[in-house]
């Protein structure tokens, strides 16, 4: 389902249509829409008149996610006026990871967390359009100071790869938020440990 939304995206990113559709809507009309079409996450309603924050915390699958924001001290920037995407893995991809990894992460969360959440919006529409213009793939800088690389993966699928080239799908796309969006990634991206070279396949 998700991909045939992304494929509607594409469409209208390669037509011109583009994000100016929803903002060009009145206050009135555009209330309606977001709420219908934002994505709940196993079964929780994720509400476009909560912060990035708050959203998070009523996921059933973001519980360690939430915890590392929380360590990282990034609580009143996610629950603040700014405008943020965050790439937020579940608990399922930290369990992936193996206790010892994850619990490792924990103590390097103001990184580790810092890594995960990008300054502006970057919805599906948005973030098709960038790969589009800048040739396949597209830097995303992180508050932490490095890059999460974007490209396709087929003709709608976006695909992230961080700096040691651990890739991730997206795999449910644009919750948008009051300040911002969150994409729920399959995989834990994290920094580099040493260089900020990132990766290239």
């Amino acid at each position: 389902m998700q991909h045939f939304a992304i494929a509607a995206t594409a469409t209208a990113v390669f037509i011109g249509a583009g994000s100016g559709a929803v903002t060009s809507m009145t206050s009135a009309a555009q209330t309606a829409p977001v709420e219908v079409s934002n994505p709940m996450i196993a079964g929780a309603a994720m509400l476009p008149s909560e912060s990035i924050l708050a959203n998070a915390s009523k996921s059933p699958e973001h519980a360690i996610f939430v915890s590392e924001v929380k360590a990282a001290g990034l609580s009143d920037t996610l629950n603040g006026a700014g405008t943020y995407t965050v790439f937020a893995p579940t608990d399922a991809a930290y369990a992936e990871l193996g206790k010892d990894k994850s619990a490792a992460m924990m103590k390097s969360a103001r990184k580790n967390a810092r890594y995960l959440v990008v300054k502006g919006s970057y919805d599906s529409t948005k973030l098709l359009q960038l790969i589009n213009e800048q040739g396949g793939q597209v830097k995303l800088h992180t508050l932490e100071g490095g890059a999460i690389v974007a490209s396709l993966n087929g003709p709608t699928n976006i695909l992230l790869m961080d700096e040691n080239g651990t890739m991730a799908d997206i795999a449910v796309y644009d919750i948008h938020q009051k300040n911002g969006v969150m994409q729920v990634i399959d995989r834990v991206l994290t920094p580099a440990k040493d260089s900020r070279q990132v990766a290239v396949r």
